[in-house]
């Protein structure tokens, strides 16, 4: 009975050993067929020079933010692209831009990398020192990144065109992420760079950032290489001011915007609250420059902002802008003063021809325009013989009437026809349309020791011989119906004896956007003030 049992037990065990053999073997051929789909696909990858390693690990990446940690310090040089140099090749240099454009393409990406203007092709590649990863991570950063990169300095055998650097580009062996920009950009700046193309094709076809979105996301208009290149060559018109003036024996001077009284006399001044009282913006420096003299200062000049509460929505008009302002003393005729400042003009425009011959082509790719023509020394013509030309072409206007807009726009090509030039001074003005503080002509009591400035046919400067007399001043401030109180220590720095004197003010935005020959003031004026923005 026992050796039955024992049999049976047996049987049954087999049965169930078989039964589990059959199972495992499912299992077994199972995981067989996955490690046989595993190392084909191994074996695909290593075929194709893919590593299942990524052996560029450490060669990219984020830094992550870079808060100045004494641990993160490294001794790397960085080369500038505007640098680079037939020297550079075949040699690995470090590079830190934005990524301006990106394009991936089998197992390499091309990029251009931006610093400011400057621009350059770059490539990287599959191969021993980059993988297939290290690819695939670059081709997904987006646009505007600021990047790191370790390259091989390479000539290219057919010029980069799209480059401004056109017979070199770089290897990247290194990428690494400084700052990421998000995917999806309000504009972009290729799209913002284009051309501005005129009578070429239909407009609808053009692709164009209209300016109110430039203007609303003006950090990223602002990359453009053309507008890189406009604000390098503004800083350019201060320097040449100051630089030309101070040669001249001037005296940079700095001036209050915050003042009791308006500085022109008029009602477009911007009220502000000032503790119990109220204050005004300055429209000019113009009491200050005065005082300044009186002072015996001689010669004077001063920089920075000037408002004015004008409902202007034009081309050339800002509610705050930038002013070059001057005053100097003269001994007997305030031409004396005129043709210093026409010579000063004339410096400023041959060193911006001369100094930023890089920044003018750069501008110009973008917005084409003829060259600025002046004459050395520069022209000068008096009210009257423009009242006769406007007058010759058609143009019905009054002998005191000022000029308008549309009339000033007419002179300069009426002049520019006659006397080849992009910039002219008008003097002697009507006294009516100019301010109280003005010396009326002693041979015209209608007429003024005044004068403005024009580049293509639009004012860029307002100026003349200023009272220097406290009675005539008191005169004239009655006449334009000033309040005297308010100007009380204007005037009585006049009492204690005063050099005659003349000066003007210039609006450095109209100098550029005229130079350049662009349509409109906010191209000029890094974050424009109108009547309808006060953003960005």
């Amino acid at each position: 009975m026992f050796i039955v049992t024992m049999l049976e037990e047996g049987n049954i065990a087999n049965d169930e050993s078989q039964k589990k053999s059959k199972k495992q073997l499912k299992k077994e051929a199972k995981d067989a067929l996955k490690t046989l789909k595993k190392e084909e696909k191994k074996l695909e990858e290593i075929a194709s020079g893919d590593s299942v390693e990524d052996y560029s690990k450490d060669k990219y990446g984020s830094l992550g933010m870079i808060q100045s940690k004494n641990s993160h310090k490294m001794n790397r040089n960085f080369t500038e692209i505007k640098e680079l140099n037939v020297n550079h090749i075949d040699k690995m240099i470090w590079v830190r831009g934005r990524l301006h454009t990106s394009r991936a393409k089998g197992k390499q990406c091309f990029m251009v990398l931006r610093q400011q203007e400057n621009t350059i092709q770059c490539i990287i590649a599959m191969g021993p020192l980059v993988s297939k990863p290290m690819v695939k991570f670059v081709s997904n950063i987006s646009k505007e990144s600021i990047i790191d990169i370790f390259a091989l300095v390479s000539k290219v055998n057919l010029p980069v065109e799209s480059c401004t650097i056109k017979t070199m580009e770089l290897h990247v062996q290194e990428f690494w992420i400084v700052s990421s920009a998000k995917t999806h950009l309000p504009l972009l700046i290729e799209d913002a760079s284009r051309r501005i193309k005129q009578d070429e094709e239909p407009e609808s076809l053009q692709i164009k950032v209209n300016q109110d979105t430039r203007l609303d996301n003006r950090v990223l208009d602002l990359r453009t290489p053309a507008n890189q290149a406009i604000y390098r060559l503004e800083s350019g018109v201060c320097k040449l001011f100051r630089d030309i003036l101070n040669k001249k024996g001037f005296t940079e001077i700095h001036t209050p915007k915050i003042i009791n009284a308006a500085s022109e006399g008029g009602a477009n001044v911007f009220t502000v609250s000032y503790f119990k009282g109220a204050a005004y913006l300055a429209q000019s420096p113009q009491f200050y420059k005065q005082m300044a003299i009186a002072a015996d200062f001689d010669k004077v000049y001063t920089i920075g902002a000037v408002f004015r509460a004008e409902d202007s929505n034009t081309h050339r008009h800002l509610t705050e802008f930038v002013g070059l302002d001057l005053e100097m003393s003269f001994k007997y005729h305030y031409h004396e003063v005129v043709d210093i400042i026409g010579s000063m003009f004339i410096e400023i425009f041959k060193g911006l021809r001369d100094l930023y011959k890089e920044e003018i082509n750069i501008i110009n790719e973008q917005y084409p325009v003829e060259p600025f023509k002046f004459l050395d020394p520069p022209l000068k013509l008096e009210f009257p013989r423009a009242i006769l030309m406007l007058r010759e072409a058609g143009i019905e206007i009054g002998n005191e009437d000022d000029l308008s807009t549309p009339d000033e726009k007419l002179l300069g090509k009426l002049i520019k026809a006659k006397y080849d030039t992009d910039f002219y001074i008008l003097d002697k003005y009507p006294l009516v349309v100019r301010p109280f503080y003005t010396m009326p002509d002693p041979e015209n009591k209608k007429m003024s020791n005044s004068y403005d400035i024009f580049m293509r046919g639009e004012e860029i400067m307002s100026g003349a011989q200023r009272i220097h007399d406290a009675e005539l001043l008191i005169e004239r401030a009655k006449h334009h119906s000033i309040d005297l109180e308010k100007i009380k220590s204007y005037i009585d720095a006049f009492r204690y004896g005063c050099p005659p004197h003349a000066g003007g003010g210039i609006g450095l935005e109209r100098v550029v956007m005229l130079y350049l020959g662009l349509d409109n003031i906010r191209k000029t004026s890094m974050f424009p003030r109108d009547p309808k923005r006060l953003t960005p």
